[in-house]
């Protein structure tokens, strides 16, 4: 089996489509169990409003380090992971202890906000294209007054690394090339995807 997996991996990237990612089987048990339950919490959300997209949704790990992939594309329908991505955390979440993180949701703090997000219309930036994310929690309410946005930025970089990545001002923040799969999939939705970003 994971000689079937290894060469459907290496064809996928010959010929360029999104890398196919099989799922969990290398997540702990408790990994597992937090992401299920961020899962079962969006599929519940998008019970409540037809606007939302039923086949995909995005999820971001922030007890992962943000030297590995955290960021997660999830095919609803099919229940696995079909994409992954580094993804940068605000500057202001730091607390001086390696891998333990803080989050806020005031203006000013350059802080990653948790909770669910709606994606919404793109527009152009300082960043290049990015897209504005309007908060449905408590937690992430400020997030169009704080402009928090989806955006790439040239320093992050594109595969996973052994040290921490360049932090944002609170935004989640991906690479270039990891943006341009994103683009498409935002880009041929008609309806609204939503990303949770929880730790």
């Amino acid at each position: 089996m994971k000689i079937f997996n290894l060469i459907l991996f290496l064809s996928l990237s010959i010929f360029g489509n999104a890398k196919t990612i099989s799922g969990k089987e290398n997540w702990t048990e408790t990994e597992a169990e937090r992401f299920n339950n961020q899962l079962a919490e969006v599929k519940e959300k998008i019970k409540t409003c037809n606007l939302y997209n039923t086949k995909i949704a995005f999820f971001v790990d922030m007890k992962i380090k943000s030297g590995k992939n955290r960021f997660f594309v999830y095919d609803l329908e099919n229940n696995k992971i079909i994409d992954e991505g580094l993804v940068a955390h605000g500057c202001g979440s730091e607390t001086g202890i390696a891998g333990n993180l803080k989050f806020s949701n005031e203006p000013n703090s350059n802080a990653t906000s948790l909770g669910l997000y709606e994606i919404r219309k793109s527009y152009t930036g300082m960043f290049g294209k990015s897209y504005k994310l309007h908060g449905l929690s408590q937690t992430n309410s400020n997030a169009l007054k704080r402009a928090v946005v989806l955006h790439s930025y040239s320093a992050v970089p594109e595969v996973e690394q052994d040290y921490y990545i360049p932090r944002s001002h609170g935004c989640p923040m991906i690479s270039e090339v990891f943006f341009r799969r994103l683009e498409k999939i935002i880009d041929h939705s008609k309806s609204t995807i939503l990303l949770n970003i929880y730790y």
